[in-house]
């Protein structure tokens, strides 16, 4: 017989993480494949007072190619300020047996209000382009 105590529990927590907000997420896609880009490391850096860049956060993108979990949302706090993502790239057009251009891509934007922002960029060997998305 399986433990009721804990099933809710497990319930719970499901529904926590289901409630939990995110203002930034991203997500590559391979224009030269049409395809996601998965498990690509995306490393998260806002810039502090010195303009240096502090590492905040880095993950792995899904099997869609997207992250949709940056910058937590909280009630006390806001997320202004200028940020970084960088894509690490080489690894994905290794396993291709391709050669980029690229080793990795920055993107540097400002997030100025409680908006969500999208990062996304299009791919490819020797190219890419990114924009705000939503």
């Amino acid at each position: 017989m399986r433990n009721p105590i804990l099933i809710l529990l497990i319930l719970f927590s499901a529904f926590i993480q289901a409630q939990e907000k995110y203002q930034l997420s991203s997500h590559i896609l391979d224009i030269s494949q049409g395809k996601p880009v998965p498990n690509v490391k995306i490393a998260l850096s806002k810039q502090d007072k010195n303009q240096n860049w502090v590492l905040i956060d880095e993950k792995y993108t899904d099997n869609n190619g997207r992250i949709k979990d940056f910058l937590k949302e909280e009630s006390n706090k806001n997320n202004n300020g200028v940020y970084k993502l960088t894509f690490y790239i080489t690894p994905y057009f290794e396993k291709l047996k391709q050669k980029t251009f690229y080793p990795f891509i920055e993107v540097v934007f400002e997030i100025k209000d409680n908006q969500h922002y999208h990062i996304p960029i299009t791919l490819s060997p020797y190219g890419y382009s990114t924009y705000r998305g939503n």
